[in-house]
C-alpha cells in the first residue's frame, strides 16, 4: 500500500471514529446509565488520536520534513493534540461530559480537512523557502500544541457553564485544587440574589458537610461570612445533586489546570516565533495579524488566570473569560488569514 493510499484511508477512518465516538459521548451524556459507554468514547479518542499520529508521521517520512506546512496538515496536528490533552482531561475529571464538548470539535475539525480542502491541499509538496528551518519544528509544533491545550481547557469551561446553567456559582479554593463542594462555607445561590438573602442553612446547621441538606437540596459552592444573619428558607433551596456539584467543582479546576498547562506552551511559542522572524525578516516583531491576534490570544490567558490567581476569581466569571478564549483561539488560528494576506500565509488561508 502506497502512502497517498494509506493517508487517504486513515483521515477518512480517523472522521468516522470520531463522528461515532462523539454519538456516544452524547448517549453516554443523555442516558448515563447506560454500561460501558465511557469506556466506549474512551476507546474511541485513543483509535483516532493513532490514526492521525500515523497519518502523520507517514505525511513525515514521504515529505522529509515534520508535517506543519498546510492548512491540512495543521488541521490534523491539532486535532490529535485535542485528542491527547482530551484523554488527560478525561482520566483527571472521570466525567463523560469531557467528550461530549471535545469530540464534537475534534471531528468537525477532521472532517473539515479529509472532506471540505481541496485535494491538492492534502499532497505533501516543497517546503518554501521560508520554512526551510528547524523552528518550523520548534515554533509552530509548539504553537499547535498550545492551541490544542488551551481549546480543550475553554471547551471544559464551557462544559462548566453548561452544568451550572442558571446559577450564580463560586468555588474558591479549586484553582488550588481544594474539593469547594465538601466545605460547608459554600453554597450555591440565584444569579443575582444578595448573600444577604441566601445566606446559608449551614449557619444554622442545616447543611452537612457534603454540601446537602436533609431533603436533598443542594447549599453550598458560594462562600459567605459566618456571621450571616438570615436563614435561606426551604423554599428558596436550588435542587441541585451532590454528583452535579462534584462535577462542576472537577470541570471547573480540571479546566483551570489544561489552560495553566497551555499558557506556557503559547508563551514558549510566541518567544520561538519571535526569534524565528529575525533570523528570517531581520525584527522580532512586524505586527503581522497573526502575531498581533496571538498577542491577543495570550493576553486573554493571562487575564483568565490573573483572575483566578491574584484576584481570586472562581465559578462562572473566569469560565465566560476562558469560553471567550475559544473564538480568539479560532480567530488567530484561521480568521485572521481570512481576512487579509500576511507574512504567516504560506498556503490555502493558512
Amino acid at each position: 500500500m502506497d502512502l497517498v493510499t494509506l493517508q487517504s484511508g486513515l483521515d477518512n477512518t480517523s472522521f468516522a471514529v470520531l463522528f461515532a465516538t462523539m454519538l456516544v459521548y452524547w448517549l453516554g451524556a443523555a442516558f448515563p446509565g447506560i454500561p460501558y459507554l465511557s469506556s466506549l468514547g474512551t476507546s474511541g479518542m485513543a483509535i483516532a488520536n493513532l490514526c492521525i499520529a500515523t497519518l502523520l508521521g507517514a505525511r513525515w517520512l514521504e515529505a522529509g520534513y515534520f508535517p506543519l506546512s498546510n492548512l491540512y496538515e495543521s488541521l490534523f496536528f491539532l486535532t490529535w493534540g485535542i485528542t491527547v490533552i482530551h484523554l488527560i482531561a478525561e482520566y483527571q475529571s472521570r466525567s463523560r461530559l469531557v467528550g461530549a464538548v471535545t469530540a464534537p470539535v475534534a471531528m468537525g475539525i477532521t472532517a473539515f480537512a479529509a472532506l471540505s480542502l481541496p485535494s491538492e491541499m492534502q499532497f505533501s509538496e516543497p517546503l518554501v523557502p521560508a520554512l526551510k528551518s528547524n523552528w518550523l519544528m520548534m515554533h509552530v509544533s509548539v504553537m499547535m500544541l498550545s492551541y490544542s491545550t488551551l481549546m480543550v481547557g475553554s471547551l471544559l469551561a464551557i462544559a462548566f457553564l453548561i452544568a451550572t446553567r442558571g446559577q450564580n456559582v463560586e468555588l474558591r479554593g479549586s484553582s488550588i485544587g481544594n474539593g469547594a463542594y465538601r466545605n460547608h462555607n459554600y453554597r450555591l445561590r440565584r444569579s443575582g440574589e444578595s448573600l444577604e438573602k441566601t445566606s446559608m442553612a449551614a449557619v444554622a446547621g442545616e447543611v452537612n458537610i457534603n454540601g446537602s441538606n436533609g431533603s436533598g437540596n443542594v447549599a453550598v459552592l458560594d462562600p459567605v461570612a459566618t456571621t450571616a444573619t438570615a436563614q435561606m428558607p426551604a423554599a428558596e433551596a436550588i435542587p441541585l445533586s451532590p454528583q452535579r456539584l462534584s462535577l462542576a467543582e472537577t470541570l471547573d479546576n480540571i479546566s483551570y489546570r489544561i489552560i495553566g498547562l497551555g499558557f506556557p506552551l503559547l508563551t514558549i511559542g510566541i518567544i520561538a516565533g519571535a526569534v524565528w522572524a529575525n533570523e528570517a525578516w531581520g525584527t522580532y516583531w512586524s505586527w503581522d495579524p497573526k502575531e498581533t491576534w496571538a498577542l491577543i490570544t495570550w493576553l486573554v490567558f493571562a487575564a483568565y488566570l490573573h483572575a483566578r490567581i491574584t484576584r481570586g476569581w472562581q465559578g462562572r466569571r473566569p469560565a465566560i473569560l476562558a469560553a471567550s478564549g475559544f473564538i480568539v483561539i479560532w480567530v488567530c488560528y484561521l480568521g485572521v488569514n481570512l481576512l487579509g494576506k500576511g507574512l504567516h500565509s504560506y498556503g490555502w488561508f493558512f
